[in-house]
């Protein structure tokens, strides 16, 4: 088995469609790590999430997932990932245990036994039809047959968009669960930050198809800071250290990607920590310079 360090390596990924190119994308998913993959609506991580498991043809760059090609590895990649999507991809008729049988002829690491401790656990019915099952329930099934063939890799594209916040919570669980094992990894696209600053180790950010930020989760949050001030105050800090700002009645916030060389250049100002969804905001606003909410 190939040794690797890296469970997802993307390089100068590129997909072009007419009114949207994703652009030169770079960035390394470490082998028994979770990373945040997120951005705004039609940013390109669904693009870039249907590129890495060669659902789509790319226009450009190089992609490995677990050390293996994936385009030339194909078959052995599928064998060793899981991927779970927004939306459901079973036949509403089938149960649970039919698609069961399905799986158990496409994988060879199929496990029944782990599967039924996943419909236990989750209290899924498995000969109820899957039609009659809500949201929540369609998710959990199908991370459980997600996790149920001993797959190394788990992608997941915005998987818990829509769940509601108890149901969230209990699917992050299984997932640190999961990540127990320092051989699996898991890559998450979604654009509810807060899931991701309670079990992410990383993040990358993309926004209209091009790369923003990459990096640890801890780092990007340590760097990063909102300067709230007066408007007076605010003309006087340099626009080469801000990212954005967002100018209101009362004053102004501003973002810096340095909070430490800020808080020693502007000493007698504020500097407030900036959560993800905020640094995600304020770099989709980076072209404006200026922004009111």
């Amino acid at each position: 088995m190939t040794d690797y360090e890296k469970a997802i390596e993307i390089k100068e990924l590129t997909k072009k469609y007419d009114g949207f190119t994703l652009d030169h994308i770079s960035f390394d998913v470490p082998k028994g790590s979770i990373m945040g993959f997120i951005g705004q609506n039609g940013a390109g991580k669904t693009t870039t999430i249907r590129a890495l498991l060669n659902i789509i043809r790319i226009d450009g760059g190089e992609i490995s997932l677990l050390g293996m090609d994936h385009i030339k590895e194909q078959e052995a990649i599928k064998e060793r990932t899981a991927v779970v999507f927004d939306e459901l991809p079973f036949p509403d008729l089938f149960t649970a245990a039919q698609m069961a049988t399905v799986f158990r002829g496409i994988y060879q690491q199929w496990d029944d036994a782990v599967f039924s401790q996943y419909l236990e656990r989750f209290q899924l019915p498995s000969r109820k039809k899957i039609g009659k099952f809500s949201k929540g329930m369609k998710m959990k099934l199908q991370i459980a047959f997600a996790l149920s063939h001993h797959a190394e890799l788990l992608v997941m594209d915005e998987a818990t968009t829509g769940l509601d916040p108890v149901v969230r919570n209990e699917i992050l669980e299984i997932f640190l669960e999961y990540l127990q094992d320092d051989s699996h990894s898991i890559l998450m696209s979604s654009h509810i930050t807060s899931d991701l600053e309670k079990i992410a180790d990383s993040v990358t950010f993309i926004d209209r198809g091009k790369l923003l930020l990459s990096g640890y989760k801890d780092d990007i949050l340590e760097h990063h800071g909102i300067i709230k001030c007066s408007k007076s105050d605010y003309r006087n800090i340099d626009p080469e250290d801000i990212v954005s700002a967002r100018l209101t009645d009362f004053g102004a916030e501003a973002m810096v990607a340095d909070r430490k060389a800020a808080a020693r250049k502007y000493s007698g100002l504020v500097i407030d920590p900036a959560a993800l969804d905020e640094i995600m905001v304020y770099y989709v606003n980076r072209k404006k310079k200026e922004w009111s909410s």
